[in-house]
């Protein structure tokens, strides 16, 4: 009403005026995330490599996930001119790009790229192109115009049980590794987790205990119930802000105790502090937990994940690797 005379013209008005705020607000957001194709022109200025290079600087706290996104930002430097701009990124750039790791990257002993190498760095690159979008430097998620690598199903390096007593019982260099290498493979947390872990993520509750954290890997909240034993490793509760694992660090020296450690033990396999938690799953499956327990323990976002566990322990095929009876041999 261009002159309202009446208090229900007046409020209708007012009522309209709200309504198109409401919706000017949500057009400048969807302009903001190039909702309309339209590029937001100061941002798509801004160049490539210098925002990945923000991106991979963000990811400095959690160590295996920024040395993959490092290793990324190297590649794609190789290919990536240093000036190229967020407004020449097209559909065809992120199929150069996919063709380049898959066909031209090598290692730095000059060797191709493995299978979930591939897999790894691609992801990074797109998880790069997603975020540009939701930020508004890309009018269009190129993240989903082109297909990821297939990844390969790598081989668990786990312990067994009496691998894991025997390793309980052998001295290791740095107390506070064996702690936490112990409390991985009774609670299943990743290393990132149990090196960010602060006391006031323990709780003690009605004679349990559990941690709530926020995982590194994939910044979900998770509450996760822990034996009485792996409650005895962590010891006396300090203050909340502290640490844990006060001294636990990341680096070459406590790897090389790990391998050195499990020599003393007289364990022949190659383990990282990553196989605790292969070896938490194996045990709990073996055990008698079903794998949707198993699953929600680690925190996995899909259940194939544990499915390559499960094939680990698959006692139908054990008990199958007996049923021929022994033939009698002779040279």
């Amino acid at each position: 009403h261009e002159n309202p005379k009446s208090a229900s013209e007046k409020k209708e008005n007012k009522e309209n005026l709200n309504l198109a705020e409401d919706i000017l607000s949500i057009r400048k957001t969807e302009y903001i995330q190039g909702k309309f194709n339209i590029k937001n022109t100061a941002k798509a200025k801004k160049r490539f490599l210098e925002y990945f290079e923000e991106k991979t600087k963000e990811k400095q706290d959690s160590v295996n996930n920024y040395g993959n996104w490092f290793s990324t930002l190297h590649h794609l430097t190789k290919i990536v001119p240093k000036n190229f701009l967020f407004e020449d990124i097209d559909e065809n750039f992120v199929k150069k790009v996919k063709n380049y790791i898959d066909k031209n990257a090598k290692t730095k002993s000059d060797l191709p790229l493995s299978k979930n190498s591939k897999y790894s760095y691609f992801n990074k690159f797109k998880a790069c192109l997603r975020s540009a979008f939701d930020e508004g430097y890309l009018s269009i998620n190129y993240a989903s115009k082109v297909k990821s690598f297939e990844q390969a199903e790598s081989q668990r390096e786990y312990l067994t049980f009496d691998e894991l007593q025997s390793l309980a019982k052998t001295q290791c260099k740095y107390p506070v590794l064996k702690t936490a290498f112990l409390f991985s493979c009774l609670s299943g947390l990743r290393w990132s987790d149990i090196n960010t872990l602060t006391w006031s993520e323990v709780r003690d509750e009605g004679g349990l205990s559990r941690v709530n954290f926020r995982q590194e890997k994939t910044d979900g909240v998770e509450y996760l119930y822990i034996s009485g034993q792996a409650r005895e490793l962590l010891g006396e509760r300090q203050d909340p802000q502290d640490r844990v694992f006060r001294g636990l660090k990341y680096g070459m020296t406590y790897n090389t105790e790990i391998v050195r450690w499990c020599n003393r033990a007289g364990v022949a396999k190659h383990i990282t502090f990553h196989s605790a938690r292969h070896s938490n799953a194996v045990l709990l499956l073996e055990n008698g937990a079903d794998i949707y327990t198993v699953s929600k323990r680690l925190g996995h976002r899909e259940l194939r994940t544990t499915q390559i566990y499960a094939k680990i322990v698959d006692s139908k095929m054990k008990e199958a690797a007996e049923m021929i009876p022994e033939i009698k041999i002779q040279f």
